[in-house]
């Protein structure tokens, strides 16, 4: 295989997107209350050039293009979460819906769902397309990264293997996550079966309790701000949202608004801009308001990602 060239059209498609975050809700609630995978995003058109060929400079990115009605696509995402979570870092996972993104499918050359896709340097490699087990594509990730270490094709650092450290925590799958399992904490239990009955309040409600009995409890706050920006956009249409927004600049409920749209397509540094430049439009209780939002949002990262230390200096130099 030999990697190629891709450009994208850059433009995005934001009533597909509304029909993307509309089928992607029950998921997202699922991985809110317990399977959260840090090196993941979901990419369309609007950040495929960041989130997968720029990322790619500094660290491979598998793109997995599915499709949500897939039972195939389904388990193709949890045998690579799996993978990616254990890989502690070695290579990032970008999820693709093919039918939010029809641009990128037709750029992309994709026969059909699921298929996997490897990103490097800016450069990209089509690979196997159809089901696969955990192992095949361990497997075939496997191969991969030897080829590309023996070409001197990986970023500089990067150690050729697909999972990381011995003894790195594997998610919880579809199995391991239910409530009653005895792996699963017990907040986790009591905010998915909020999440299953579409009570978001109760599962916000239970990882609040739970940050509130141990403030160092990370796991429960990162979780905590995922329900809570998952339950702010129900009711939200992203194309209406982002005109307002973009009509309206001082109108900091509306740059809110659009900023969480922005951090649920996997553009937190848009976000994350977005609100510090309304920091800097805006005084007393509207720049209040902005700010708050904003350190609501660098708590959806993991502590120590980098995104959230360059906005928080931003943010500074905003303020004073």
């Amino acid at each position: 295989m030999q990697p190629s060239d891709f450009s994208p059209n850059s433009a995005v498609d934001l009533g597909a997107r509304k029909a993307a975050m509309e089928r992607e809700a029950k998921q997202r609630a699922a991985e809110s209350a317990g399977r959260t995978n840090p090196y993941a995003v979901i990419v369309d058109e609007s950040n495929f050039q960041a989130e997968v060929l720029e990322r790619s400079m500094s660290v491979p990115v598998v793109l997995a293009v599915l499709a949500s009605w897939s039972e195939q696509s389904k388990q193709v995402e949890n045998a690579l979460d799996a993978l990616s979570v254990r890989s502690g870092g070695n290579w990032f996972l970008a999820k693709l819906d093919s039918e939010a993104s029809p641009q990128l499918m037709q750029a992309l050359r994709v026969p059909s769902t699921p298929m996997i896709i490897v990103a490097v340097q800016g450069q990209i490699m089509p690979g196997p397309a159809g089901p696969a087990t955990e192992d095949q594509l361990r497997d075939w990730l496997g191969q991969v990264f030897g080829a590309l270490a023996e070409q001197g094709m990986l970023p500089p650092g990067h150690p050729g293997t697909v999972e990381g450290e011995p003894g790195a925590e594997e998610p919880q799958g579809e199995q391991g996550a239910q409530p009653g399992d005895p792996s699963v904490r017990p907040v986790d239990a009591e905010a998915q079966e909020a999440l299953e009955r579409g009570d978001f309040e109760a599962a916000a409600t239970a990882y609040e309790n739970a940050v509130k009995a141990d403030p160092g409890d990370t796991e429960s706050k990162l979780k905590l701000a995922q329900v809570r920006l998952i339950g702010r956009l129900q009711d939200v249409d992203p194309e209406s949202a982002l005109q307002v927004a973009a009509e309206n600049p001082d109108d900091v409920a509306a740059q809110r608004r659009a900023a969480d749209i922005d951090m649920y397509g996997g553009k937190f540094e848009d976000a994350f801009d977005r609100l510090i430049d309304t920091v800097r439009r805006t005084a007393d209780e509207d720049r209040d308001q902005a700010r708050t939002h904003l350190l609501g949002l660098f708590e959806l990262l993991p502590p120590g990602d980098p995104r959230v230390g360059a906005a928080r200096r931003k943010l500074t130099s905003a303020l004073f």
